[in-house]
Protein backbone atom coordinates (compact mmCIF):
# COMPACT_ATOMS: atom_id res chain seq x y z
CA UNK A 1 0.00 0.00 0.00
CA UNK A 2 1.37 3.21 -1.15
CA UNK A 3 1.24 6.21 1.64
CA UNK A 4 0.93 9.65 1.48
CA UNK A 5 1.27 11.94 5.06
CA UNK A 6 -0.37 15.17 5.18
CA UNK A 7 0.73 17.47 7.88
CA UNK A 8 4.30 17.28 8.85
CA UNK A 9 4.14 17.97 12.46
CA UNK A 10 5.11 15.41 15.55
CA UNK A 11 2.59 12.98 14.57
CA UNK A 12 3.00 13.32 11.04
CA UNK A 13 6.93 12.64 11.19
CA UNK A 14 5.65 9.70 13.86
CA UNK A 15 3.81 8.08 11.38
CA UNK A 16 6.42 8.69 8.38
CA UNK A 17 8.69 6.81 10.35
CA UNK A 18 6.15 3.92 10.80
CA UNK A 19 4.82 3.70 7.77
CA UNK A 20 8.10 2.94 6.61
CA UNK A 21 8.73 1.58 2.51
CA UNK A 22 5.11 2.31 2.34
CA UNK A 23 5.25 6.12 2.85
CA UNK A 24 5.64 7.71 -0.60
CA UNK A 25 5.15 11.31 -0.34
CA UNK A 26 4.17 14.09 1.97
CA UNK A 27 1.92 17.21 1.74
CA UNK A 28 2.16 20.49 4.17
CA UNK A 29 1.24 24.03 3.58
CA UNK A 30 3.91 25.73 5.68
CA UNK A 31 6.59 23.01 6.16
CA UNK A 32 9.22 23.46 3.26
CA UNK A 33 10.44 19.54 3.76
CA UNK A 34 7.49 18.60 2.78
CA UNK A 35 7.47 17.61 -1.06
CA UNK A 36 3.73 19.18 -2.07
CA UNK A 37 1.84 22.07 -0.36
CA UNK A 38 -1.75 20.97 -0.99
CA UNK A 39 -3.16 17.29 -1.50
CA UNK A 40 -4.61 18.21 -5.14
CA UNK A 41 -1.14 18.48 -5.94
CA UNK A 42 -0.06 15.00 -5.36
CA UNK A 43 -1.56 12.88 -8.48
CA UNK A 44 -4.00 10.68 -7.00
CA UNK A 45 -2.35 7.50 -9.42
CA UNK A 46 0.85 8.21 -6.76
CA UNK A 47 -0.86 6.30 -3.38
CA UNK A 48 -3.64 4.31 -2.23
CA UNK A 49 -3.86 5.73 1.29
CA UNK A 50 -3.27 8.92 3.56
CA UNK A 51 -2.71 9.71 7.14
CA UNK A 52 -3.84 12.85 7.90
CA UNK A 53 -2.39 14.30 11.02
CA UNK A 54 -3.89 17.66 10.56
CA UNK A 55 -5.57 20.12 12.78
CA UNK A 56 -9.39 19.90 13.53
CA UNK A 57 -10.78 22.42 11.09
CA UNK A 58 -9.67 21.43 7.74
CA UNK A 59 -10.52 17.44 8.66
CA UNK A 60 -13.63 17.31 6.76
CA UNK A 61 -12.59 18.84 3.84
CA UNK A 62 -9.83 16.98 3.30
CA UNK A 63 -11.53 13.67 4.11
CA UNK A 64 -13.95 14.04 1.96
CA UNK A 65 -11.39 14.94 -1.41
CA UNK A 66 -9.18 11.80 -0.05
CA UNK A 67 -12.30 9.43 0.28
CA UNK A 68 -14.23 10.88 -2.94
CA UNK A 69 -11.54 9.72 -4.73
CA UNK A 70 -11.06 6.16 -3.44
CA UNK A 71 -8.62 6.79 -1.18
CA UNK A 72 -8.23 5.16 2.70
CA UNK A 73 -7.54 7.72 5.37
CA UNK A 74 -6.36 7.09 8.60
CA UNK A 75 -7.05 10.45 11.14
CA UNK A 76 -5.49 11.55 13.64
CA UNK A 77 -8.58 12.30 16.82
CA UNK A 78 -10.68 13.53 17.21
CA UNK A 79 -12.85 13.14 14.26
CA UNK A 80 -13.90 16.91 14.67
CA UNK A 81 -16.98 18.72 12.29
CA UNK A 82 -19.13 21.41 12.80
CA UNK A 83 -21.70 19.51 12.89
CA UNK A 84 -22.53 15.50 14.05
CA UNK A 85 -24.68 14.69 10.36
CA UNK A 86 -20.75 15.75 8.34
CA UNK A 87 -19.58 12.45 10.46
CA UNK A 88 -22.13 10.79 8.79
CA UNK A 89 -21.71 12.34 5.63
CA UNK A 90 -18.03 10.80 5.54
CA UNK A 91 -19.26 7.06 7.02
CA UNK A 92 -22.01 7.05 3.83
CA UNK A 93 -19.13 8.52 1.37
CA UNK A 94 -16.47 5.86 2.35
CA UNK A 95 -18.83 2.90 2.28
CA UNK A 96 -20.25 4.55 -1.12
CA UNK A 97 -16.64 3.85 -2.63
CA UNK A 98 -15.72 1.48 -1.04
CA UNK A 99 -12.51 2.64 1.12
CA UNK A 100 -11.58 2.60 4.59
CA UNK A 101 -11.90 5.80 7.17
CA UNK A 102 -9.98 5.29 10.51
CA UNK A 103 -9.57 7.50 13.23
CA UNK A 104 -6.76 6.51 15.37
CA UNK A 105 -6.60 6.03 18.64
CA UNK A 106 -3.30 4.30 19.64
CA UNK A 107 -4.18 3.69 23.29
CA UNK A 108 -6.23 0.90 22.04
CA UNK A 109 -3.40 -0.55 21.54
CA UNK A 110 -1.65 -0.38 24.45
CA UNK A 111 -0.78 -3.73 26.10
CA UNK A 112 -2.45 -2.85 29.52
CA UNK A 113 -5.81 -1.69 28.22
CA UNK A 114 -5.91 -5.28 25.88
CA UNK A 115 -5.10 -6.73 28.98
CA UNK A 116 -7.98 -4.19 31.09
CA UNK A 117 -10.85 -4.79 28.08
CA UNK A 118 -9.88 -8.80 28.16
CA UNK A 119 -10.45 -8.90 31.90
CA UNK A 120 -13.48 -6.75 32.10
CA UNK A 121 -15.27 -8.86 28.90
CA UNK A 122 -14.58 -12.15 31.19
CA UNK A 123 -16.89 -11.35 33.50
CA UNK A 124 -14.09 -12.36 36.31
CA UNK A 125 -14.68 -9.29 38.08
CA UNK A 126 -18.52 -9.04 38.71
CA UNK A 127 -20.30 -6.13 38.81
CA UNK A 128 -18.00 -2.90 38.23
CA UNK A 129 -18.55 -0.48 40.28
CA UNK A 130 -16.29 2.53 39.44
CA UNK A 131 -14.09 3.37 37.21
CA UNK A 132 -11.25 6.49 37.73
CA UNK A 133 -8.45 7.63 35.00
CA UNK A 134 -6.41 10.36 35.35
CA UNK A 135 -3.90 11.59 32.33
CA UNK A 136 -1.59 14.25 32.22
CA UNK A 137 1.22 15.43 30.62
CA UNK A 138 3.58 18.61 30.51
CA UNK A 139 2.79 20.35 27.64
CA UNK A 140 0.90 23.50 28.98
CA UNK A 141 4.08 25.77 27.79
CA UNK A 142 4.13 24.21 24.29
CA UNK A 143 0.09 24.69 24.26
CA UNK A 144 0.30 27.94 25.19
CA UNK A 145 2.53 29.04 22.28
CA UNK A 146 0.34 27.49 19.92
CA UNK A 147 -2.47 29.62 18.46
CA UNK A 148 -4.01 27.01 16.82
CA UNK A 149 -3.79 24.61 20.04
CA UNK A 150 -4.67 26.88 23.12
CA UNK A 151 -7.90 27.97 21.91
CA UNK A 152 -11.52 26.34 22.66
CA UNK A 153 -11.58 23.66 25.25
CA UNK A 154 -7.74 23.05 25.63
CA UNK A 155 -7.10 19.63 27.14
CA UNK A 156 -10.85 18.26 26.53
CA UNK A 157 -10.71 17.57 22.98
CA UNK A 158 -7.33 16.67 23.10
CA UNK A 159 -6.89 13.87 25.86
CA UNK A 160 -10.15 13.97 27.05
CA UNK A 161 -11.16 11.86 23.68
CA UNK A 162 -9.00 9.56 24.51
CA UNK A 163 -10.06 8.81 27.76
CA UNK A 164 -13.73 8.90 26.55
CA UNK A 165 -12.57 6.83 24.28
CA UNK A 166 -11.11 3.97 26.21
CA UNK A 167 -14.37 4.38 28.29
CA UNK A 168 -16.32 2.44 24.95
CA UNK A 169 -12.94 0.38 24.10
CA UNK A 170 -13.61 -1.16 27.66
CA UNK A 171 -17.25 -0.90 28.76
CA UNK A 172 -19.02 -0.31 24.86
CA UNK A 173 -22.50 1.15 25.21
CA UNK A 174 -21.26 4.39 27.78
CA UNK A 175 -24.06 6.89 28.47
CA UNK A 176 -23.52 10.41 26.70
CA UNK A 177 -24.55 11.75 30.43
CA UNK A 178 -20.66 13.57 31.39
CA UNK A 179 -20.59 16.50 33.73
CA UNK A 180 -18.20 18.84 34.36
CA UNK A 181 -16.39 18.31 38.44
CA UNK A 182 -13.73 21.39 37.10
CA UNK A 183 -12.67 23.51 34.42
CA UNK A 184 -9.49 25.31 34.99
CA UNK A 185 -7.25 27.59 32.70
CA UNK A 186 -4.15 27.84 35.19
CA UNK A 187 -1.56 28.88 32.88
CA UNK A 188 -3.38 28.84 29.14
CA UNK A 189 -6.08 30.55 27.61
CA UNK A 190 -7.86 27.11 26.96
CA UNK A 191 -8.88 24.92 29.94
CA UNK A 192 -5.12 23.19 30.84
CA UNK A 193 -7.12 21.24 33.99
CA UNK A 194 -10.29 18.82 33.33
CA UNK A 195 -12.52 16.66 35.76
CA UNK A 196 -15.26 14.67 34.09
CA UNK A 197 -17.64 12.34 35.56
CA UNK A 198 -20.76 10.08 34.60
CA UNK A 199 -22.58 9.29 37.72
CA UNK A 200 -26.10 7.92 36.62
CA UNK A 201 -24.95 4.20 35.99
CA UNK A 202 -22.43 1.59 36.73
CA UNK A 203 -19.84 1.91 36.30
CA UNK A 204 -19.85 5.40 37.83
CA UNK A 205 -16.87 7.02 35.63
CA UNK A 206 -14.24 10.00 36.66
CA UNK A 207 -11.97 11.16 33.76
CA UNK A 208 -9.34 13.72 34.88
CA UNK A 209 -6.90 15.12 32.25
CA UNK A 210 -4.19 17.81 32.74
CA UNK A 211 -1.32 19.61 30.47
CA UNK A 212 0.20 20.40 33.90
CA UNK A 213 1.88 17.24 35.19
CA UNK A 214 5.29 17.22 35.81
CA UNK A 215 6.25 13.88 34.84
CA UNK A 216 3.88 12.38 31.80
CA UNK A 217 1.75 9.86 33.44
CA UNK A 218 -1.26 7.86 33.13
CA UNK A 219 -3.42 5.80 36.15
CA UNK A 220 -6.36 3.60 35.91
CA UNK A 221 -8.50 2.30 38.93
CA UNK A 222 -11.41 0.00 38.55
CA UNK A 223 -13.20 -1.14 41.42
CA UNK A 224 -15.67 -3.99 41.09
CA UNK A 225 -17.59 -6.65 43.06
CA UNK A 226 -14.98 -9.51 43.17
CA UNK A 227 -12.06 -7.91 43.09
CA UNK A 228 -10.05 -4.66 41.31
CA UNK A 229 -8.08 -3.83 38.59
CA UNK A 230 -5.30 -1.09 37.79
CA UNK A 231 -2.82 0.19 35.42
CA UNK A 232 0.01 2.62 36.03
CA UNK A 233 1.89 4.56 33.22
CA UNK A 234 1.55 3.60 29.61
CA UNK A 235 4.69 1.68 27.75
CA UNK A 236 6.31 5.05 26.31
CA UNK A 237 6.67 6.84 29.89
CA UNK A 238 7.27 2.94 31.37
CA UNK A 239 7.55 0.62 33.86
CA UNK A 240 4.28 0.30 32.61
CA UNK A 241 2.38 -2.06 35.54
CA UNK A 242 -0.93 -3.93 35.63
CA UNK A 243 -2.55 -4.89 39.01
CA UNK A 244 -5.33 -7.47 39.38
CA UNK A 245 -6.52 -7.66 43.33
CA UNK A 246 -8.77 -10.33 44.09
CA UNK A 247 -11.75 -9.27 46.87
CA UNK A 248 -11.31 -11.13 50.22
CA UNK A 249 -14.60 -11.38 51.88
CA UNK A 250 -15.65 -10.31 54.78
CA UNK A 251 -12.69 -8.72 54.89
CA UNK A 252 -8.67 -8.94 54.28
CA UNK A 253 -5.65 -8.22 52.57
CA UNK A 254 -6.62 -9.12 48.48
CA UNK A 255 -4.26 -11.77 46.65
CA UNK A 256 -2.29 -8.88 44.20
CA UNK A 257 -0.87 -10.12 40.69
CA UNK A 258 1.51 -7.87 39.56
CA UNK A 259 2.44 -7.34 35.42
CA UNK A 260 5.13 -4.87 34.96
CA UNK A 261 6.22 -3.71 31.23
CA UNK A 262 9.28 -1.87 30.24
CA UNK A 263 9.51 -1.58 26.21
CA UNK A 264 9.19 0.86 23.68
CA UNK A 265 5.70 2.02 22.98
CA UNK A 266 4.48 -0.57 20.40
CA UNK A 267 0.69 1.20 19.85
CA UNK A 268 1.78 3.28 16.58
CA UNK A 269 3.12 0.08 14.37
CA UNK A 270 0.00 -1.87 15.68
CA UNK A 271 -2.73 0.34 14.67
CA UNK A 272 -0.64 0.99 11.63
CA UNK A 273 -0.80 -2.81 11.17
CA UNK A 274 -4.41 -2.40 11.75
CA UNK A 275 -5.53 0.08 9.37
CA UNK A 276 -4.02 -2.16 6.60
CA UNK A 277 -5.64 -5.06 7.84
CA UNK A 278 -8.92 -2.72 7.21
CA UNK A 279 -7.71 -1.65 4.06
CA UNK A 280 -6.60 -4.97 2.65
CA UNK A 281 -9.77 -6.98 3.91
CA UNK A 282 -12.81 -4.75 2.68
CA UNK A 283 -13.88 -4.04 5.97
CA UNK A 284 -17.13 -1.33 5.55
CA UNK A 285 -16.46 1.94 7.53
CA UNK A 286 -18.18 2.36 10.88
CA UNK A 287 -18.06 6.08 12.71
CA UNK A 288 -20.43 5.23 14.78
CA UNK A 289 -18.01 5.99 17.84
CA UNK A 290 -16.91 8.77 16.66
CA UNK A 291 -20.36 10.11 16.38
CA UNK A 292 -20.91 9.34 20.26
CA UNK A 293 -17.58 11.10 20.89
CA UNK A 294 -18.54 13.99 18.64
CA UNK A 295 -21.63 14.42 20.51
CA UNK A 296 -20.10 14.51 24.38
CA UNK A 297 -17.13 16.50 23.23
CA UNK A 298 -19.88 19.42 21.27
CA UNK A 299 -21.47 19.76 24.11
CA UNK A 300 -18.56 19.71 27.07
CA UNK A 301 -16.85 21.71 25.22
CA UNK A 302 -19.52 24.22 24.32
CA UNK A 303 -20.27 24.41 28.15
CA UNK A 304 -16.55 24.51 29.02
CA UNK A 305 -15.89 27.59 26.99
CA UNK A 306 -19.23 29.57 27.67
CA UNK A 307 -17.93 28.60 31.44
CA UNK A 308 -14.84 30.46 30.85
CA UNK A 309 -15.81 33.43 29.46
CA UNK A 310 -18.23 34.15 32.54
CA UNK A 311 -15.74 32.80 34.95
Amino acid sequence: MRIIVAGLGVQGHKRRRIAGDDFVADVDPANADARYRSIVDVPLSDYDAVLACIPDEPKTELLTYCLANGKHVLVEKPLWAKHEHEIAGLEALARKQGVVCYTAYNHRFEPHFVRMRDLIASGELGTIYSCRMFYGNGTARLVRDSAWRDQGAGVLPDLGSHLLDTCRFWFADTEDKFRFVGVHCFENRAPDHVVINCEHSLPRIELEMTLLMWRNHFTCDILAERGSAHIQSLCKWGPSLFTRGTRVLPSGRPSEDTETLVQDDPTWALEYGHFKALCGSGAGTDLANDIWLHRVLARLSAEAVASRSVS
